[in-house]
């Protein structure tokens, strides 16, 4: 089953994931050491996160590390962009509202 993006951000874990070794590198032992969860649970999460492009595993030796492909997530950006659009045309269009609504209240005021 191929897995994209949204799949593997909706996860709390795997977010945590993603934070942990976007700040430092680590082996997916390293990762694990930073949960209250199975070694093997944290494995299919990384390997989640690997179907998914957002984090590659490179060997080094005899470790494995992971690493964080930011690009990949620009794909949540590029989807939230529209949101983002109208969500401000929305608090523009509420401050002009406002801004008028508050030049009839001052000009009431000064009339009376």
């Amino acid at each position: 089953m191929r897995r994209d993006v949204f799949q593997a951000i909706a996860d709390p874990t795997r977010r945590q994931i993603i934070n942990l070794i976007a700040h430092q590198t680590l082996t997916p032992n390293g990762v694990a050491d930073s949960f209250d969860v199975s070694r093997q649970a944290i494995s299919k999460h990384i390997q989640i996160l690997a179907e998914c492009g957002i984090i590659s595993i490179k060997q080094q030796g005899r470790e494995r590390y992971c690493y964080v492909q930011p690009k990949k997530l620009d794909e949540v950006t590029d989807w939230l962009a529209d949101f983002r659009k109208s969500w401000e045309s929305r608090f523009d269009k509420l401050d002009d509202l406002l801004a008028n609504m508050q030049v009839k209240t001052n000009n009431n005021s000064k009339s009376q």
